[in-house]
């Protein structure tokens, strides 16, 4: 199934990742508004494909582009006793202060909300940890 959205005109491109962070104020009068407010806040969505049609956009006041999109994979560290690929799980942040630890975006990703389902699209193997958790890379989808 082929979603539907609308993209800034100057950053549309197949490939473009971006997050949808909700409806805005600014969008309840647009006649569009369908098209962007069917999307999951809080979603990464990534741009397939990009078509000709172009509109005004009232939020940004530039041209937006009509663009065929998906849900897009996120790269995250879960437990694992949860990980096993295909399956949903409600994402727990890992319970980790450690700032300076090169796997904590992992652990503390943007835009993945703790106590959200997800399901795992894919998992690609074991991770360190400086606190000797027993963590998995995953993809969550």
């Amino acid at each position: 199934m082929v979603l539907l959205t609308l993209v800034g005109d100057d950053v549309v491109k197949e490939g473009y990742l971006f997050y949808f962070m909700g409806s805005q104020p600014e969008c309840q009068e647009c006649k569009l508004k369908a098209i962007c407010q069917s999307l999951e806040e809080g979603t990464l969505y990534k741009v397939i494909a990009v078509r000709k049609q172009t509109h005004d956009c009232a939020l940004t006041e530039y041209k937006v582009r009509v663009a065929e999109i998906e849900k897009a994979s996120q790269d995250v560290l879960v437990s694992k006793k949860f990980a096993i690929e295909g399956s949903l799980i409600t994402f727990q942040e890992i319970d980790c202060k450690k700032l300076d630890c090169d796997n904590y975006s992992r652990c503390h990703p943007s835009g993945i909300k703790e106590g959200r389902k997800y399901s795992i699209a894919a998992l690609e193997g074991n991770a360190k940890c400086q606190i000797n958790e027993k963590l998995v890379h995953a993809k969550l989808i």
